[in-house]
């Protein structure tokens, strides 16, 4: 199963922590696995491209994806929360669809 757990404190968003394998498919023929791996991947980069945040990343490897978005101006963090806010809805599309494979959580993180 994929553990998709997005962090948030007061501000919004702060950061994403995925990992695992959904399970799904075979290894290279997963449609869930790239689906997550897809909304993961163009999030990260598009923090960059878009908003001009590099989010530090804690770890991408293989079944693994986190990072944490680094202090930021208002007009940042208001660009950054909606692509938080797409990788939020589609993790949780994916979640509602392949209950037994994916599994959403939204973590409070207190300061």
């Amino acid at each position: 199963m994929i553990s998709a757990a997005l962090l948030r404190d007061a501000a919004g968003f702060t950061g994403c922590r995925i990992s695992g394998h959904s399970g799904y498919g075979e290894e290279g023929s997963d449609i869930v696995c790239a689906a997550v791996s897809i909304l993961g991947c163009t999030c990260v980069n598009a923090l960059e491209s878009v908003c001009g945040i590099v989010p530090v990343i804690l770890g991408n490897e293989e079944g693994l994806l986190s990072f944490d978005l680094p202090g930021r101006t208002e007009e940042e963090n208001a660009k950054a929360q909606i692509l938080m806010e797409a990788l939020r809805q589609g993790l949780s599309d994916l979640a509602e669809s392949y209950p037994k494979h994916v599994k959403l959580t939204i973590k409070e993180r207190r300061i």
